[in-house]
């Protein structure tokens, strides 16, 4: 599923981010960018020892925030991680909003055209699929309003649910 909004597109994609051919993929990090399990885990196996070397040597990132490092041996040239809020901890939306945006704009800040998200803070985090897909949709119809590089906004979706979450979501956007 897709919606074009002025020169630029959102995409939805049920797969394995990883796999990703845009400019950069980004991780669900954690503030202290180890590369553990779920995303993370799936990023440092396919991308190799580069990545987790480079997180080591930035050590942290606020939640709200990314940080960009280069894409080792993944098809993607860079990673962006994106720490997003673990449910409870207060003012969830807002984080996962910045660290929506903090992606975007390092895309942009980096030239690049293109982009893939997970549906961040979802997994361990917590954070309910529904509210996700809504703030990042939003997140990122109102960035590609303005004036950006990117092109190509994609989000990879790991099961079908959630494809599914982020499809009703998107949809209930374009009618608007």
């Amino acid at each position: 599923m897709k919606l074009k909004i002025h020169q630029s597109e959102i995409e939805l994609r049920k797969g394995d981010l990883t796999e990703s051919d845009t400019d950069a993929i980004v991780n669900a990090a954690n503030s202290n960018l180890v590369l553990g399990a779920g995303v993370a885990g799936a990023i440092r196996a396919k991308g190799g020892p580069l990545i987790h070397e480079e997180c080591k040597i930035i050590s942290h990132c606020p939640v709200g925030e990314a940080v960009i490092t280069s894409g080792g041996n993944l098809k993607a040239d860079y990673v962006i991680h994106a720490v997003g809020p673990r449910q409870g901890e207060g003012d969830e939306n807002e984080k996962l909003k910045n660290a929506t945006l903090s992606s975007l704009r390092l895309a942009d800040d980096n030239l690049l055209a293109s982009i893939s998200f997970p549906a961040i803070s979802t997994g361990v985090f917590g954070f309910p699929i529904e509210d996700c897909a809504r703030i990042m949709l939003e997140t990122v119809q109102a960035y590609l309003s303005g004036n950006t590089g990117l092109r190509l906004v994609r989000f990879v979706l790991f099961d079908a649910k959630s494809l599914e979450v982020f499809e009703k979501q998107l949809a209930s956007m374009a009618e608007t």
